[in-house]
C-alpha cells in the first residue's frame, strides 16, 4: 500500500510540474488557475482510481466537493449558485435508470433463477469444460444485454465458482472469460453497460436505436471473442479436461437446480412479467416519450408493491456506492466543462485529425478504448461526453455526421460507446464488471492479479477493437 501511495504522489507531482511549465514554454500560454486546479483534481482522481488506493466512491465525492470549493475560491462560481450548479450537473436520468434496474434485479435475484440457469448449463455441458465455457459465456453475454453487466457478474460468478468447484477445475479462466463477454454483450443495448446509459441519456438515444446501430457490430465481435477465448485458454482448458473426474460430473448431474426457485415461483413469475414489461416500454420510447429512468423506477415500484418483499432488504442490495460515484463524477466533469477544459480538448482533437469526420471517428474509438483499459470506463465516458458534444458542432464534422447527412445520431456517439465498452476489457481496472469479479473471486479464495488479467485482456481488447472498428465503420456507411 505504501508503494502505491508513493507511485501516486509521484505521478500527481509530475503532472503538477507539467501543467505549470510546459504550456508557457511550448505554447507560450499560461493555464488559468481554475483550469489548472480542476485538471490536477481530475488527474489525481484517475491516478487514485487506477492504483485502487481509496474507494472510488469516496474519492469521487471528495473530488466533487473540492472542485466546487476551488471554483468558488477562484471566483469562477458564486457560492450561492453552487447547489443549483450541482443539480444541473448531475444526470438524474442515468441515476434513476440505474436505481430502478438495481431494484428489479435485486428482487429477481431473490428467486434463485440465475443459480438455476447456471446449474442447468453445467448439466448440458456434461462436464466438458469447453462446452461449459461456451454456454456460460453465451448466457452471460445475452443477460448483460438486458441487465447491466455489473449486476450480471455479481449474480453469475458465485454460480460459476460453485460449478467449477464441483467439477474440480480452476475457475479463473471462466471468470475472466465471462467478464470479457459481459462487457461485449452489454455494449449492444442502452442498459447493458453503464457507459451506454450515460451516452444514451446525453445524446437522447432511445433503446431501439441503440440495438439497431450497435447490435450487428457487437454480434460479429462476440463471434470473434469466442474464438479468441478458445485460443487464449486452449492449454488451460485442455489440462482441465484431463483432470476431470467421472464422479465429479455425476455429482453435478444430480444437483437440484430448482431447490431455490421452487420456493419462489410466484415471485419469479411476477419479476419476469415486470422486467419484460419494462423492456417493452424501453423499446416503445419513441412512441411513449417516457424517459428510461421513469420506466425503470416505475417498474421497480410496481414490483415492490406486488411482490411484497422486504423493502429494507432490497434497498440493502442496491449498490448505493456506485450511484454516489456517478454523482461525484458528474459534478467534477461539470466543473471541468465550466472551466473550459472540454473546449480546449475539442480544439486539440480537431487539430490532430484535421477536422476529418471519419478520422475523428476512428480516433474516438481508439482513444476511448486505450484510455478505458487503464481508467474505469465510467469516469472516462463521463469526461468524454461533453467533448463529443463539442466535436459534433464543428462545421466540418456536423456537415458529414449531422441529420442532413442521413445519420439519425452522430457516429461519434457509437464510436465512444464501442471504444469505452470494449476498452474496459484491457485491464483488471478497466471496467466495473472486472473490478467486481476480482473482488468476488478474492472473497472465495481465488486471486486474479493485474498481470494475469492483462496477458489475456489486453490482446483480447486490441483484436476486438480492430474488428469492431471495421464492422461499425462499414455498417454506418450502409445505414447512411
Amino acid at each position: 500500500m505504501h508503494k502505491k501511495y508513493s507511485i501516486g504522489m509521484i505521478l500527481i507531482a509530475i503532472y503538477i510540474v507539467f501543467v505549470f511549465t510546459i504550456p508557457p514554454l511550448v505554447f507560450e500560454k499560461s493555464v488559468t488557475p481554475i483550469l489548472a486546479g480542476i485538471t490536477i483534481i481530475m488527474v489525481a482522481i484517475y491516478v487514485i482510481l487506477g492504483l485502487d488506493i481509496i474507494h472510488r466512491t469516496v474519492i469521487a465525492m471528495f473530488g466533487a466537493v473540492l472542485s466546487i470549493i476551488l471554483a468558488i475560491i477562484l471566483g469562477s462560481m458564486v457560492a450561492e449558485d453552487s447547489l443549483h450548479f450541482v443539480i444541473e450537473s448531475v444526470d438524474f436520468n442515468t441515476i434513476g435508470l440505474l436505481l430502478g434496474m438495481m431494484i428489479l434485479v435485486a428482487i429477481l435475484g431473490e428467486t434463485g433463477v440465475f443459480h438455476q440457469v447456471g446449474i442447468k448449463l453445467g448439466k448440458i455441458s456434461k462436464g466438458n469444460v469447453w462446452i461449459l465455457m461456451l454456454l456460460l459465456c453465451t448466457f452471460t453475454s445475452i443477460a448483460s444485454m438486458f441487465v447491466d453487466n455489473v449486476t450480471t457478474i455479481l449474480l453469475m460468478i458465485p454460480v460459476t465458482l460453485s460449478i467449477t468447484r464441483t467439477l474440480g477445475i480452476h475457475p479463473i479462466p471462466f471468470i475472466i472469460a465471462q467478464v470479457l463477454v459481459s462487457n461485449i454483450g452489454g455494449a449492444a443495448t442502452l442498459i447493458g453497460d453503464p457507459p451506454n446509459i450515460l451516452i444514451g441519456s446525453a445524446a437522447g438515444i432511445d433503446f431501439n436505436s441503440f440495438i439497431v446501430y450497435m447490435g450487428p457490430t457487437i454480434a460479429v465481435v462476440f463471434g470473434f471473442s469466442l474464438l479468441l477465448i478458445k485460443l487464449f485458454f486452449k492449454n488451460e482448458l485442455k489440462s482441465e479436461q484431463k483432470l476431470e473426474q467421472k464422479e465429479d460430473v455425476q455429482e453435478l448431474m444430480h444437483r437440484d437446480e430448482n431447490v431455490i426457485v421452487i420456493h419462489h415461483k410466484g415471485l419469479l413469475i411476477k419479476s419476469l412479467i415486470v422486467l419484460v414489461g419494462v423492456i417493452i416500454l424501453f423499446s416503445l420510447q419513441t412512441i411513449t416519450h417516457l424517459e428510461v429512468s421513469i420506466v425503470a423506477i416505475g417498474g421497480a415500484a410496481v414490483l415492490l408493491i406486488i411482490s411484497r418483499v422486504s423493502l429494507e432488504r432490497i434497498l440493502h442490495e442496491v449498490d448505493w456506492a456506485t450511484l454516489l460515484f456517478f454523482v461525484g463524477l458528474f459534478v467534477i466533469v461539470g466543473v471541468a466543462e465550466h472551466a473550459g477544459l472540454i473546449t480546449i480538448l475539442a480544439k486539440l482533437a480537431i487539430g490532430i485529425t484535421g477536422g476529418d469526420p471519419w478520422i475523428t471517428f476512428v480516433m474516438v474509438i481508439w482513444l476511448a478504448g486505450i484510455a478505458s483499459a487503464f481508467v474505469d470506463n465510467i469516469p472516462f465516458t463521463t469526461t468524454m461526453i461533453p467533448l463529443i458534444h463539442t466535436l459534433n458542432v464543428d462545421p466540418t464534422i456536423a456537415s458529414s455526421f449531422g441529420p442532413e447527412s442521413g445519420f439519425q445520431f452522430s457516429p461519434l456517439w457509437w464510436a465512444l460507446a464501442l471504444g469505452a465498452d470494449l476498452g474496459g476489457n484491457g485491464t483488471l481496472i478497466g471496467s466495473s464488471a472486472g473490478v467486481v469479479a476480482a473482488g468476488l473471486s478474492q472473497k472465495f479464495g481465488h486471486h486474479i492479479s493485474f498481470v494475469r488479467w492483462i496477458k489475456i485482456g489486453f490482446p483480447f481488447m486490441l483484436i476486438t477493437l480492430v474488428v469492431g472498428t471495421v464492422v461499425l465503420y462499414g455498417f454506418l456507411l450502409l445505414m447512411q
